[in-house]
């Protein structure tokens, strides 16, 4: 499901709208990538919660010439499922 999927979903299930449906949609996404952003994590109870993590400093190699390099240190974001989530994708 892609975006505008996910959009047309929501306006059939609501009533409302696709352009509200759309904007509600960017809004929650905004929400969440801001929040995420300045370290905060957002929890949606039964669905799952967003949260940053970190990823060290370490080596790799490239794979074309085999020179060893240095992956620098990054921020991640990490999505952890809610467990009516969970217990409802494994009851499929």
């Amino acid at each position: 499901m892609n975006k505008q999927e996910l959009i047309d979903a929501v306006a059939a299930s609501t009533g409302e709208s696709k352009s509200s449906t759309g904007e509600i949609i960017d809004a929650v996404i905004t929400a969440v990538t801001t929040a995420v952003t300045r370290g905060e994590n957002v929890q949606l109870i039964g669905f799952g919660s967003f949260s940053t993590g970190a990823r060290a400093e370490r080596a790799g190699r490239n794979p074309s010439t085999g020179e060893t390099i240095t992956i620098p240190a990054a921020k991640t974001v990490k999505f952890t499922a809610g467990k009516a989530f969970k217990d409802v994708v494994n009851a499929i």
